[in-house]
Formats: C-alpha cells, structure tokens, sequence
C-alpha cells in the first residue's frame, strides 16, 4: 500500500538543525524512518479514503491512497504518486478533494489522461471509474469489490417493501 506517512524522529536523537531549528535528516535517513512508521491507511477503499488501484500489468492491484488536497502524479520523484512509466509525463496531473469529490486535472501531459475512455482536461471521479494516464491505467474505488452501497441496500429494502405491501393489498381485496 502506497501512502503518505507521518514520521517523528525519537525524542532522543539530538540532530542539527537549522536557523529556525528544522531539524536535518539525509535522504537515507528519511527513507529508513518512513519504512519504521509503516502504513497510515489499510489500503481498503472507503467514501472518506478511496484509493487508484493498478489495473495494467506492472501496476495490477497496487493502491494508491488518496487523501484530502491535492496530489501530484507523475514520473518524477517529487510527486505524491510516482508512475515510472515513459508513457507517464514527469508531472502529468493533479488529483484533488473538492467538497468530498475527487476531481483529476491533467497538467499539460503529453500523452493525455483519460477517464473512462474519454480524454479529459478535468473530471470529477465516480465510483469504479477507469482511469488512464498516458498507457497506464487505474480503477478509482471508494467501496471494496462486492461491497453493496449504503443507498442500494435501503432501495432494496424498500422496493421488497412495496412489493410484499402490493401483494397484501391484493390478497385482502379480492
């Protein structure tokens, strides 16, 4: 699971810092603490933290968890979501929480991205939607594969309601 992490230093570790006393760590050293803290997320999708899961060989099934904001994606390093893939422009979009909607914003790419087989400039995301940037694409997931929707269980409910309501009534009439 692909997620940004939140990493303290141990109270202990007496490091140099900087004028305004920003502590300063080599890049070796922040790599081990951010494999230390592990995981933020579970990785399972959900409303509050969907995730992009691979769906093309060499990605297939690894998530990317979204968090409030915007994220970057791209090839280059400096990204929130890092794609090596040549297809993939260096910084190709932005992915951001809009009022609890997820919109993607191409950034210029040259190969494009698209959203369900249409290329887009910006789109708001769906449950399910197929995601691609330049070859590379995603499935955007805010439920789990097999998890039924909150709404969808109560229109079942209710039309199986009706339905036993309608019979009743047509059994008492005649």
């Amino acid at each position: 699971m692909d997620t940004p992490r939140n990493v303290r230093p141990s109270a202990s570790t007496r490091r140099p810092s900087g004028p305004q006393g920003t502590q300063l760590f080599s890049a070796d050293e922040l790599n081990r603490l951010a494999d230390e803290a592990g995981a933020v997320s579970d990785g399972r999708a959900s409303v509050h933290e969907p995730v992009l899961e691979g769906a093309n060989a060499g990605l297939e099934g690894r998530r990317f968890s979204l968090r409030a904001g915007r994220q970057t994606i791209g090839r280059r390093d400096d990204n929130d979501i890092v794609i090596g893939d040549l297809s993939v422009s260096s910084a190709h979009a932005w992915i951001m929480n809009q009022q609890g909607h997820y919109v993607i914003m191409n950034t210029l790419s040259t190969n494009g991205t698209f959203v369900n087989g249409k290329r887009v400039h910006e789109a708001t995301l769906k449950h399910g939607d197929r995601v691609r940037l330049g070859q590379v694409e995603f499935v955007f997931l805010t439920r789990e594969p097999g998890q039924r929707s909150h709404a969808r269980s109560i229109a079942i409910a209710v039309g199986v309601i009706a339905l036993v309501a309608v019979a009743v009534l047509a059994w008492w009439l005649f």
